[in-house]
């Protein structure tokens, strides 16, 4: 019976040291195509930077011997060990003081042949190397793993013994007590000296799915994952990662107690994490998708394809539908060399009657876009929007989890309902909006997350239909600093018109006879690849003809509000240095569109084109009968602004006289002067709010002592 152990031991040990051996001979003598060797050039950066871990590349295994990369597959924890223990044999050759400066050295293994869904991973996989991307929605503090206890051994008779335990090898998720002394073979009281003892940076972060991976109708599934070592603080919250490691379980928290430890959770302990720094990275683009790109672009009449295959189920909607393309093209991001970043994505705001279609539109862009998040203003509240601060059940300890706005950096946020959102939750996406990133301070935890993102809103008008009699500041139920942020602002009127309405019955009639008919002239799949390359690769810029003729068409405008020779009023300001930004932006955006390296003049057109054609009904003054750009920043038309003054002059002039006045007198004075009944209520409503008028008894008014 010894015998047939000890020829197992032996194969065993022949197995280990193949193994080992095997993949020492990989870092010495793998080469790349170009004939380099490519692992002794890391393994030489690495002992010359200080690092503990050397990646190695999975299809580089995979390429030098295939029994070896199943070893890793299937056995990873075994094979993770004799990597390192060859990686360490490696350096003691060739750098023998290196381990005395660093300790333990680890290999990280990255680029594996298959990435698996989150929801695919099963029992099947426990143990085994496996690979999963997704979006880091939670991130915990550092924290400090017990891996080699120091004890200290008390016998009976007094004396001590100290010694480190597990001897070889480090501890698993539990603490283990040795039963019996090591050194001297008799039990006792074992004490930890914590001081002596060796610990590892130890850190859990969750992993969900990515958006467009979750089914129709899903719950997002998402994934615990412990980082260890130098692999720590690697990933934050809104960060895309491609994470390689070893599935394991643990026990259930909730069902413990009910059911004892029958039930496990699935964790990954991670080997490697690969965040994505690039934008839209993620979507793997071909030599042939490459082809097809470029052929298409050498189309003249691209933009219109690209227009027209933008929810092609929708009839009309053509200024709509070109800046939602637009947007998802977006302009060119700047930072400037003291590191002040110029957005360079388009936020376009849709306001329009009920049953136009804008919830659609909205749905069709955030499943176009290469990453595109769709959210409802009723179901959202600030925390799921930009990011909130959590406690932990279990530990008590705070945790970051990142909101749609951080989760859809780099692509497309379509926030529906915007109207109907609470002010409180509404004011969290200023932030996003311009400067596109989220701060958070909360329970001792501050951060600033990345959201660069664009913003697709549609809302509903405050009294049900749009009134073209009022300004925009009184029809959607939006303050200005948000309104003001957006590049483009649609209003939608579903106003009866019998021929339009008779064209759009029979297209509708026609795409629920025959589905072909709604067929975009882009096939989906590639629009969103097109979109995708003209965003990774094309940056545009300005020639001198198009920056004249941006300039000459700012100096227009705001000369456009001076009439004559009078100028003891302030003129209305037509736009404002903002809107000139989101003209650039928009031309850009338009030259990417056909993977054109320059903006040109046919592109500052058709913004120019765009940006008035919005301009003419959202930033109109309808008593002045001028393009007022107030209207959208402050809510208040210059016209209006004036005519407030002189209500204010004309109630000075009044409590001069009397320190208390009828509503009803008040406002027979005040329209004998000119002004009428509405803007008077109006105004008296608003100075009461203010706290400068009030009532001493119903129906009567007077100023406070601060008037």
């Amino acid at each position: 019976m010894s015998s047939v152990v000890e020829a197992v031991q032996g194969r065993e040990v022949k197995r280990a040291v193949d193994w080992k051996l095997k993949f020492y001979k990989f870092l010495q003598d793998f080469r790349d195509s170009a004939g380099v060797f490519k692992y002794r050039e890391r393994i030489f950066r690495m002992t010359h930077m200080m690092q503990k871990s050397l990646v190695v590349d999975f299809s580089d295994v995979i390429l030098y011997d295939r029994e070896l990369a199943r070893h890793v597959e299937e056995e990873p924890d075994q094979a993770l060990e004799e990597f390192s223990s060859a990686l360490m044999e490696y350096l003691e050759k060739e750098q023998p003081e290196y381990k005395e400066v660093v300790g333990k050295v680890y290999v990280r293994i990255r680029q594996p042949p298959r990435v698996l869904k989150i929801r695919e991973l099963t029992s099947d996989y426990i143990g085994k190397f496996v690979a999963v991307e997704g979006i880091v929605t939670r991130v915990t503090r550092v924290e400090a793993k017990l891996v080699k206890a120091h004890y200290i051994h008390v016998t009976p008779d007094g004396d001590t013994h100290e010694f480190d335990f597990p001897e070889h090898g480090e501890m698993g998720e539990r603490i283990e007590k040795p039963v019996v002394c090591p050194v001297c073979g008799r039990t006792g009281r074992f004490e930890i000296d914590l001081e002596k003892s060796k610990f590892v940076d130890w850190q859990k972060v969750v992993v969900q799915e990515r958006p467009e991976e979750i089914p129709p109708g899903q719950i997002p599934r998402s994934i615990e994952v412990v980082l260890t070592g130098d692999l720590v603080d690697s990933a934050r919250p809104g960060d895309r990662a491609l994470i390689t490691g070893v599935l394991r379980v643990m026990p259930t928290q909730a069902v413990q107690k009910a059911m004892g430890r029958s039930v496990f959770s699935f964790y990954i302990e991670a080997n490697h994490v690969d965040v994505q720094q690039k934008v839209l990275e993620e979507i793997e683009i071909t030599r042939e998708d490459e082809e097809k790109i470029r052929e298409l672009a050498r189309d003249p009449w691209v933009r219109e394809k690209i227009v027209a295959s933008i929810a092609p189920s929708i009839y009309g909607y053509h200024d709509i539908k070109e800046a939602i393309a637009l947007l998802l093209f977006g302009g060119v991001p700047k930072v400037m060399p003291d590191g002040t970043r110029i957005r360079g994505d388009i936020h376009v705001l849709l306001v329009g009657d009920p049953g136009t279609a804008k919830s659609q539109l909205l749905q069709y862009t955030a499943r176009i876009a290469p990453r595109g998040i769709y959210t409802s203003g009723k179901g959202s509240t600030a925390a799921g929007l930009t990011a909130t601060v959590l406690r932990d059940k279990t530990t008590g300890e705070y945790y970051l989890e990142a909101g749609a706005m951080v989760i859809a950096d780099g692509g497309v946020a379509a926030i529906d309902e915007i109207d109907k959102m609470r002010e409180e939750d509404r004011s969290a996406i200023h932030e996003a909006l311009e400067q596109q990133t989220v701060s958070i301070a909360k329970a001792g935890i501050v951060a600033r997350l990345n959201a660069r993102a664009s913003v697709l809103a549609a809302g509903n008008p405050r009294f049900g239909r749009y009134d073209l009699t009022q300004p925009i500041s009184k029809n959607i139920d939006l303050p200005p600093t948000i309104l003001s942020r957006f590049d483009l602002i649609f209003v939608i009127q579903d106003v009866p018109l019998p021929e339009k309405d008779r064209r759009l019955a029979r297209h509708i009639l026609g795409v629920h006879s025959d589905i072909e008919k709604a067929k975009p002239f882009i096939d989906p799949q590639l629009l969103k690849k097109y979109v995708s390359y003209a965003r990774k690769y094309v940056r545009p810029q300005l020639t001198p003809e198009a920056m004249r003729l941006i300039e000459e068409f700012y100096v227009a405008m705001r000369k456009g509000g001076i009439k004559g020779e009078d100028l003891k009023t302030p003129p209305p300001i037509a736009i404002t240095p903002r809107q000139l930004e989101g003209l650039i932006r928009l031309a850009e955006a338009h030259a990417k569109m056909a993977l054109k390296d320059k903006v040109t003049i046919e592109d500052v057109e058709e913004a120019i084109r765009l940006m008035y054609a919005t301009l003419r009904k959202v930033g109109f003054d309808i008593e002045s009968k001028t393009i007022d750009i107030d209207v959208l920043e402050t809510g208040v038309s210059r016209s209006k602004r004036e005519k407030m003054k002189e209500f204010v002059r004309f109630l000075n002039e009044t409590f001069e006289q009397v320190p208390e006045i009828e509503v009803s007198q008040l406002v027979k004075l005040a329209r004998e002067k000119g002004f009428e009944k509405d803007f008077v209520y109006e105004m008296i409503q608003y100075l009461k709010n203010s706290g400068e008028l009030y009532e001493p008894m119903p129906g009567k008014l007077a100023k406070t002592s601060r008037y």
